[in-house]
């Protein structure tokens, strides 16, 4: 059977359009109730992106909602966060009450402010639904109000500053969710402190193996085998041991050479291609970088 090529969203109003509701108020920007959305028997649902950020926050079940290889129910207050081109589907959708708000915008309406040169930097645009931000009470609250204030604002008249403020407060909305997601990873401490463990264990098991015959280890092997996002696990490694994915891999990699290197008599050759480079002049490269030695130079400390 031949796929079918997923629907694209064009605009803003026709997602309006979809879900069974009014045209918009700003062609760049809206807030939806989820009170007010409509599923009809449509094959969009089964398989669809757009060209719009969109930050969800909502409460109560509404079918399956598919995001990337994940699947969550929204049985309780969630937010999640997408950027353009991703691809979703929705399957099943209920009656059952729901509430909470979508905030959707074009990247034209961020473009010229700073928040379009660094809305890049929030990892969470690219976390699956399974790792959404999970809102206490009080988080709630401060989000519910600033999506209550983008809609106000929207349903004013538009003028001169209205533009200006409705970005004021995305960027006030994204600061608060990178807060909120910090503080996520820190009271989920023993959830994440087993995934570095896991991490650990599998950078070990790869570097030990003719895995490494394949290339140098990635962040997105090590996502995937772990069943979540790169960003993810890089936002997760930085708040549990400062350091990123890919430095955490790097360094992983430093210390098995070191092992390599005062226990056995391989060449550095023969090091750099166990470790998976393709060029042992890359592999000495990195290892000066990391130890200010050159690995023959650190070999002769210990001989």
């Amino acid at each position: 059977m031949k796929k079918v090529a997923p629907y694209k969203i064009e605009s803003i109003s026709e997602l309006h359009s979809l879900f069974g509701l009014p045209k918009p108020d700003h062609p760049l920007i809206s807030v939806i109730d989820f009170e007010l959305l409509k599923f009809d028997d449509n094959k969009v649902w089964s398989s669809f992106f757009y060209d719009f950020y969109c930050v969800a926050c909502k409460k109560g079940a509404s079918g399956k909602f598919k995001y990337g290889q994940g699947h969550y129910d929204f049985d309780e207050g969630v937010m999640s966060f997408t950027r353009p081109g991703q691809i979703f589907s929705v399957t099943n959708p209920t009656d059952d009450p729901v509430s909470g708000y979508m905030l959707i915008f074009k990247p034209e309406l961020i473009r010229h402010y700073e928040l379009g040169k660094v809305i890049g930097n929030y990892g969470f645009f690219s976390y699956s639904t399974a790792e959404a931000l999970h809102l206490s009470e009080k988080e709630d609250k401060t989000m519910m109000n600033l999506m209550h204030q983008m809609q106000d604002e929207l349903k004013n008249n538009i003028d001169h500053y209205s533009q200006d403020l409705i970005v004021s407060h995305i960027d006030l909305l994204l600061h608060y969710a990178k807060r909120f997601h910090n503080r996520q990873f820190l009271t989920r401490s023993a959830v994440s402190t087993d995934l570095v463990a896991k991490m650990e264990e599998l950078i070990d098991s790869y570097l030990k193996s003719d895995a490494a015959l394949s290339g140098l280890p990635t962040v997105d092997f090590f996502a995937e085998k772990l069943n979540v996002s790169p960003n993810y696990l890089s936002d997760l490694l930085r708040n549990v041991t400062g350091k990123n994915a890919q430095t955490h891999i790097q360094e992983s990699v430093i210390d098995r050479a070191k092992e390599l290197l005062t226990t056995t008599n391989l060449s550095v050759k023969e090091i750099a291609f166990d470790l998976g480079y393709e060029r042992p002049q890359s592999f000495s490269t990195m290892f000066k970088k990391k130890t200010q030695q050159t690995p023959l130079q650190y070999r002769a400390l210990f001989n």
